[in-house]
């Protein structure tokens, strides 16, 4: 068995948190009924969309969502068994943690089909916590250990962004940068495809934990309950860091708006200081006859004397009329 054949893993669950690993696609269809079967496929392959399509026993209905390319979390009861698509975060190497991994599964008393294309770090907890005996003992544990997977590998990407948050908060109140801007942008359209997902997530956990299905205990259900409570707080720290950065970003526009401001007013002073000077100087440098001090040797230094003390008058009547910066 390998992934390119589009069988990931498949075990036959023990009911004690272990199971035993089926390698081959023919050697499913012995396995059913003799205990809950876990079957884990790669969609996108051709192999899994036949075993789906002519031996899995599903509804087209169930196989149609299975392979389905787009797909949003939600949970749909059909007959005694559920349909469950949920996301994670994208942990693979080289990859943007807010590019959630859709994960697709089928919920029966004896029989899981999940589904997935890229690979997802949750699912390989729960396949090495079958090979140590501590995995789900049945389709609703394999279902709740699943969420809470999913759920738990969220924390360090929310933290990251909080982190990232607070950098940025400090940054700006030592230095000013526009390049803070594109940060602050980026981290906002994280920010919102996370909770794009994570929204509906929370409605599918919760709608999961009171269909009224009998391979689901209380206690199960409880704990599903808690999943969607800590994806709610998920949800409001999103908003949280949604609103900082919003908040952050008003606040760094308007000081380099304020910057710029008192750059321009400074260059208005400034000019309103030389105008008068480049008027007289203007005035100084016609080449017509009757220029004054023409043929005087310190008529130059008397001319700048001039400038610098009506430069001087001018500053001081800025600086008494409270102009002057």
């Amino acid at each position: 068995m390998s992934e390119e054949d589009g069988l990931i893993s498949a075990y036959r669950l023990d009911g004690n948190g272990g199971g035993e690993r089926i390698t081959s696609w023919d050697a499913l269809s012995g396995n059913r009924g003799q205990g809950v079967l876990w079957v884990h496929i790669d969609h996108s392959t051709e192999a899994a969309r036949d075993w789906l399509r002519e031996a899995s026993g599903l509804r087209p209905l169930i196989q149609e969502a299975l392979l389905a390319d787009e797909t949003r979390p939600r949970c749909l009861a059909v007959d005694e068994g559920v349909l469950l698509n949920l996301r994670g975060v994208n942990l693979n190497p080289g990859s943007d943690p807010e590019d959630m991994v859709a994960i697709r599964l089928w919920l029966e008393k004896d029989l899981v089909i999940s589904a997935r294309h890229r690979r997802l770090m949750a699912v390989e907890d729960l396949r090495q916590a079958l090979v140590k005996g501590h995995g789900p003992q049945d389709s609703g544990a394999l279902a709740m250990m699943l969420a809470e997977r999913l759920t738990a590998r969220m924390d360090p990407v929310l933290d990251g962004l909080q982190d990232q948050l607070d950098a940025l908060e400090d940054t700006i109140i030592t230095a000013l940068s526009r390049e803070l801007r594109s940060e602050l942008s980026e981290l906002r359209r994280q920010t919102i495809m996370l909770r794009r997902y994570i929204a509906p997530q929370r409605e599918a956990l919760r709608r999961l934990a009171v269909e009224e299905v009998d391979w689901l205990t209380q206690r199960r259900r409880d704990r599903l309950m808690e999943v969607s409570d800590r994806v709610t707080r998920y949800m409001e720290d999103l908003d949280v860091i949604r609103d900082r950065a919003s908040v952050i970003n008003d606040e760094l526009a308007n000081r380099l708006a304020e910057r710029m401001d008192r750059t321009m007013y400074l260059l208005s002073l400034v000019t309103l200081v030389f105008l008068p000077l480049t008027v007289i100087s203007g005035m100084l440098g016609m080449n017509v006859g009757g220029i004054p001090g023409g043929n005087i040797p310190w008529a130059f230094a008397v001319t700048c004397l001039l400038f610098a003390g009506i430069a001087g008058f001018e500053i001081w009547l800025l600086r008494r009329l409270r102009w002057w910066l």
